[in-house]
C-alpha cells in the first residue's frame, strides 16, 4: 500500500503543480480563453491565490517525504487539497459544469486516500 500511496501522491503532485503554475503565470483573460470560464467570477488576485494553493499543495504531497524533512506535512497538504477540491466542486456545481465536478470529486477522493494513509497506517513515522 505504501507504493500505491507514493504513486497516487506523485500523480496528484504533478497535476496540482502544473495547474498551480498555469494559474500563477497566465493572465486571467488567457485562462478564461483556454476554457477556465470560472475565472471571470473572481479577481486576478483570487485566481493567483488558488494557483498558489494548488502549487504548494502539490509540492507538499511529495517533497517533505522525499527530503525526510517534516514528512507530517504530506497528509496535511493532502487534507488542504481536499478542502480546495470541495471549493472547486462547489464552484463548478453552481456553474453546472458537471464533468468538472466529477473530476474535482475524483481528485478529492485521491487526496483523501493519501491523507488517510499518511496520517494513519502508512505514516512516515
Amino acid at each position: 500500500m505504501n507504493v500505491v500511496l507514493w504513486i497516487i501522491a506523485g500523480v496528484l503532485a504533478a497535476a496540482f503543480v502544473i495547474a498551480g503554475l498555469l494559474k500563477l503565470v497566465q493572465s486571467k483573460e488567457k485562462l478564461a480563453a483556454s476554457g477556465l470560464g470560472w475565472v471571470d467570477s473572481y479577481s486576478p488576485g483570487t485566481v493567483k491565490a488558488i494557483g498558489a494553493a494548488d502549487l504548494l499543495g502539490g509540492i507538499g504531497l511529495v517533497l517533505p517525504a522525499i527530503l525526510d524533512i517534516a514528512p507530517v506535512l504530506v497528509p496535511i497538504a493532502a487534507t488542504g487539497l481536499v478542502i480546495v477540491m470541495i471549493g472547486a466542486a462547489i464552484v463548478h456545481g453552481r456553474r453546472k459544469e458537471w464533468p468538472m465536478v466529477a473530476a474535482n470529486l475524483v481528485l478529492l477522493v485521491l487526496c483523501a486516500i493519501v491523507a488517510w494513509g499518511r496520517f494513519g497506517p502508512y505514516s512516515f513515522s
